[in-house]
């Protein structure tokens, strides 16, 4: 570990050393609004969906919510508001990365973060990056990435927005989004809660969903200080602190519920010179639980990890149309539990990453990926794409990768069935993607295929389960988005929709994997004029299998879901925002999750006024 370490110093210090021969001139400053510079910069070949601040801003505040109805991506929720795993191009939960402000946040325990917990309305950016990125996100970026960005900017404004929303089961979310900013300094803070009584009715039944409250707070700060006009300071805060009891599949079980705590910190040093960007970041992650299988007890098992992150890169321009990023980082996590004793983790990485446009119409990207780790062997990553415009109307892209999951702790360490001979799991990856676009109508298809090999899974031994290498898994699709808008004089018409059709079959059974639908579609039809906004959105979802041998006596049927909603400005600066939406409308009888049923129909309110 010391000896990576003084590499990885002695790198910095070089890199820096060169940093300061080239202080001809200034970069332009609007690229550095998001410390995720990577998206926009080497994404230019895969589909990446952008979610609007007001789209952030109205419904139900939770990530499962807005992602269900406005992508192509599946989810498991075991409740309203419970434990809730996407299901990314037909991949599994913990396949998916979800990317803080460019650092990959998924849990070194379990490989994966929980939706749920993520109150989507103290982000200025959400974004949608679909197909393999675990060259530039690292582990579990197989089916697809989620983006949560805070911005720093320098405007001079002084601005305040305040939402309180109320809905059906007694939940409540309050939101603050304060910004300051100056020629140098921005300071953006955020604080949200969240609670829910979540005792809802099950749709033609008697029952309530019982022990199902929940309550959540978020706390964020984040800081800009430019130096001078190459020099440039961030950082980055959250806190997160929750606690969720688990719904009863039946009465006579024992209530249970879960506590968490998460930390995430990050400085960025930006340096902006003639023909190259140099980039230090430094992060400090924490996550800790406790889970008590009895509420009326005091007794509970506990884990937790604190994770450092220290990553370097320099953007250099050997022309106006090449630019070339290498990048190296170390990771350290140490994680400790009731279930795991103290261990530790050191990840070294040597990324190279380059950009070649050609003429206006055609540029391709690659990018690999080394990592070097004493616990368990590193396989070598790489993408490739090409995007070539044809015309104004069409556009084709074709992207090819190689990436990879690493065991976590639990499958490692586990006390009862850890295996520390895991290989990480790994895939190939083929996107093919057409754009359409004509006057105000943009239509993307997509076709992907992705073979996984190693995949991990826990299985029953003689005593325990236990963790192995065993699947050999193919998804193929097609994935398409649309986007039509047409405006007669105040008047405001925009249709989006997306649609998913994913094969994810094992191919020892030839069976489709569970919980991964053949069919996904979203549609949302939104109406505006002058101070008055209107919508409607649809979201469909197929059957899925629920037993790995596809017995159809365990399916869950199709369902689809419609909600309706409305809201007004008032005041002379248009400040003030009053709405509501109807979700569940034709109050259907739905499950996501076999035996978790979901509400029937219910509402939620929302006020937001900026001043």
């Amino acid at each position: 570990m010391k000896q990576s370490t003084l590499f990885i110093i002695f790198v910095i210090l070089g890199f820096c050393c060169m940093a300061q021969t080239k202080l001809d001139s200034i970069q332009k400053l609007d690229e550095v609004t998001l410390s995720d510079t990577k998206l926009k910069t080497f994404s230019n070949t895969q589909s990446v969906l952008k979610l609007s601040d007001s789209i952030i801003k109205k419904g139900n505040p939770l990530l499962t919510h807005l992602l269900n109805n406005n992508s192509t991506i599946y989810f498991k929720e075991n409740g309203f508001g419970m434990v809730s795993s996407p299901s990314f191009r037909g991949t599994t939960a913990q396949q998916t990365a979800v990317i803080w402000n460019g650092i990959n946040i998924n849990s070194q325990l379990n490989g994966q973060t929980d939706f749920s917990t993520v109150n989507t309305k103290i982000f200025d950016a959400i974004d949608v990056r679909s197909g393999g990125g675990s060259v530039l996100y690292g582990s579990g970026a197989i089916g697809g990435s989620i983006h949560l960005n805070n911005k720093v900017t320098y405007k001079n404004e002084n601005t305040h927005y305040v939402g309180i929303d109320y809905g059906s089961f007694s939940t409540i979310n309050s939101t603050y989004k304060g910004h300051f900013s100056n020629k140098r300094l921005s300071v953006n803070a955020n604080v949200s809660y969240l609670q829910s009584a979540n005792d809802y009715d099950y749709v033609n039944s008697n029952n309530t969903n019982l022990n199902g409250a929940f309550y959540s707070n978020n706390i964020g700060l984040n800081l800009g200080y430019k130096i001078n006009d190459k020099n440039i300071l961030k950082a980055y805060s959250n806190y997160y602190d929750g606690q969720r009891n688990f719904s009863l599949q039946v009465s006579t079980e024992t209530p249970s519920k879960y506590k968490n705590r998460d930390s995430r910190h990050l400085i960025e040093y930006l340096g902006l010179f003639r023909d190259f960007t140099s980039k230090l970041k430094v992060a400090y992650l924490t996550e800790s639980y406790k889970y008590f299988s009895n509420t009326e007890r005091d007794s509970y098992t506990d884990g937790g990890v604190n994770t450092l992150v220290l990553k370097y890169d320099i953007s250099y321009k050997l022309a106006d149309n090449i630019t070339i990023n290498p990048i190296v980082d170390y990771t350290q996590s140490i994680g400790e539990g009731s279930s795991i004793e103290r261990v530790k983790r050191d990840i070294t990485g040597f990324n190279l990453l380059l950009k070649h446009t050609i003429g206006s119409r055609f540029l391709y990207e690659i990018t690999t990926r080394q990592e070097v780790t004493n616990n368990y062997e590193s396989p070598f990553l790489y993408s490739l794409g090409l995007k070539y415009e044809f015309s104004d109307f069409y556009t084709l892209s074709v992207n090819g990768s190689k990436n990879y999951r690493v065991p976590t702790f639990n499958d490692l360490y586990w006390q009862d069935g850890g295996n520390r001979e895991l290989k990480p799991e790994s895939s190939y990856q083929l996107e093919l993607g057409n754009k359409f676009t004509y006057k105000t109508i943009d239509l993307s298809v997509a076709g992907f295929y992705n073979d996984i090999t190693d995949m991990i899974r826990w299985l029953p031994t003689t005593t325990v389960w236990k963790p192995v290498n065993t699947d050999n898994v193919k998804t193929y699709g097609i994935e398409s988005r649309l986007n039509i808008e047409k405006s007669i004089n105040q008047h405001h018409l925009t249709l989006t929709s997306t649609y998913a059709y994913t094969v994810s079959e094992d191919q020892e059974r030839k069976k489709q994997l569970i919980y991964v639908p053949y069919h996904k579609v979203t549609a949302a039809l939104a109406y505006n004029y002058k101070r008055l906004s209107a919508y409607y959105q649809y979201l469909f979802v197929g059957e899925v299998f629920t037993q790995s041998d596809n017995n159809e006596k365990f399916n869950l049927n199709a369902y689809y879901l419609s909600n309706v909603g409305m809201d007004y400005t008032l005041g002379n600066t248009k400040s003030f925002k009053v709405g509501a939406q109807i979700n569940n409308i034709f109050n259907h009888n739905y499950q996501s999750v076999l035996g978790r049923f979901m509400p029937g129909i219910h509402f939620n309110t929302y006020f937001n006024f900026n001043f």
